[in-house]
């Protein structure tokens, strides 16, 4: 797995052992593709079910000012600080080794973008993501892109946010919310 475009093109990210779905290059390429007109300067991120942290590492590589990590195993926490100091971007971000849900009642800044890509067996996922779209976390010109399987559904609004794209890359689907600034 490497970073595919940006300042820390090419570098190799370590990978967590164990059951992990990596998001594949394809997949990241296009939700970057998508998001890239959507954000300004300095842009502000959240990886929530970080992972191997490749996302928001791409996020950094692509322009973000700042990115959190929410990764609930230790074992992966540590990937993601590993591949933090391997791209360089260890002053541009934080990890909190904690559950999703924990983690959205203790940050407390406003994300331009958030990113959940939770595992696919965890159906609980969207009740999280109602948590979020009604948080402070989130306001007006916020993103937040939903990777998850096709066998599930997304309902089409939830609260101020409307689904404004969906992609579908063979199982692997992208639902992206917004709640546009003059809402």
């Amino acid at each position: 797995m490497r970073v595919i475009a940006g300042s820390a093109k090419g570098r190799r990210l370590k990978s967590p052992q164990g059951s992990i779905r990596p998001t594949t290059e394809l997949v990241r390429g296009a939700i970057f593709s998508i998001l890239q007109p959507m954000v300004g300067d300095r842009w502000r991120a959240l990886d929530l079910y970080a992972g191997s942290g490749a996302l928001g590492i791409e996020a950094l590589s692509r322009g973000a000012s700042w990115v959190d990590f929410v990764e609930s195993n230790p074992r992966r926490c540590d990937v993601i600080k590993d591949n933090l100091v391997l791209t360089g971007f260890t002053s541009q971000a934080k990890v909190y080794c904690c559950s999703v849900d924990k983690a959205l009642s203790v940050l407390h800044e406003v994300y331009n973008v958030v990113i959940l890509d939770p595992p696919y067996s965890d159906t609980s996922f969207v009740d999280t993501l109602r948590n979020l779209l009604g948080s402070h976390l989130v306001g007006a010109g916020s993103t937040v892109i939903v990777q998850w399987s096709s066998h599930q559904t997304l309902p089409p609004e939830i609260g101020r946010f409307q689904l404004s794209k969906v992609r579908h890359y063979g199982d692997t689907c992208l639902s992206f919310y917004r709640q546009e600034a003059n809402n």
